[in-house]
């Protein structure tokens, strides 16, 4: 994908979205920072349906410290793996009430640091929370920049640093949630449904799908057209 190409890309998501943002529901740093720990191996939807009723008991390092274990647990049980999902949330509010004076840290070693905290539940919170340009490469933003061409790597961390050269300086603090949504509702893993993708023109994708509503010979002709 050519810098022109790359301009254009990210153009036509903001021109769509201009305010991207997570789906995950929070009102705190520390909100924030437990949803995306629940989050991993499991929906946004799933984890904002445990923490509606989580963070009206304990939306603090303090009140989670107090609700203990088991009441995490008894929260979250409906997420996946949430045994050991309920072990790093009790932890990481200890760590964050005895090292950080109960705040979410601004740094990406501190953040790391966290019981159930990796590079990219540090990502989102630094961008999220403290609008870094950081992006967190899921399975929808690793799908989307290989499939496209917009910055293609084997592993997460290699896309995660050719996003970062990849993407014009003035997208890259929304860059994140753009590439996300996009992966979940329209680039999608099975049936990637290109016929309505708004970057059609700048995709590198070499196999993209037609629109099901279209006879063959529409679908040859717009092909040609485009």
């Amino acid at each position: 994908m050519t810098p022109a190409h790359r301009q254009a890309f990210f153009k036509h998501l903001q021109t769509l979205n201009p305010a991207p943002t997570t789906e995950l529901i929070w009102r705190s740093p520390f909100e924030l920072l437990i949803a995306v720990i629940l989050s991993a191996q499991a929906t946004d939807k799933s984890v904002n349906i445990a923490t509606r009723t989580l963070f009206k008991v304990a939306n603090t390092p303090q009140t989670m410290v107090a609700l203990g274990l088991e009441g995490i647990k008894e929260h979250i049980k409906t997420i996946g793996l949430f045994n050991t999902k309920a072990k790093n949330v009790l932890a990481t509010a200890e760590r964050l009430l005895a090292l950080h004076q109960g705040l979410v840290p601004r740094d990406r070693n501190a953040l790391e640091s966290l019981p159930g905290v990796g590079r990219k539940t540090a990502n989102v919170v630094l961008n999220c929370v403290f609008s870094e340009p950081t992006i967190a490469v899921d399975t929808h933003i690793f799908r989307v920049a290989n499939r496209t061409g917009l910055a293609r790597g084997k592993t997460v961390l290699a896309v995660e640093k050719r996003l970062l050269k990849a993407v014009p300086n003035a997208y890259l603090t929304h860059a994140h949630h753009w590439l996300i949504l996009l992966g979940r509702y329209t680039c999608k893993a099975r049936k990637p449904e290109c016929w309505r993708c708004p970057v059609y023109a700048e995709c590198g994708f070499k196999t993209k799908t037609p629109d099901p509503s279209l006879d063959t010979t529409e679908r040859v002709t717009r092909r040609r057209r485009q």
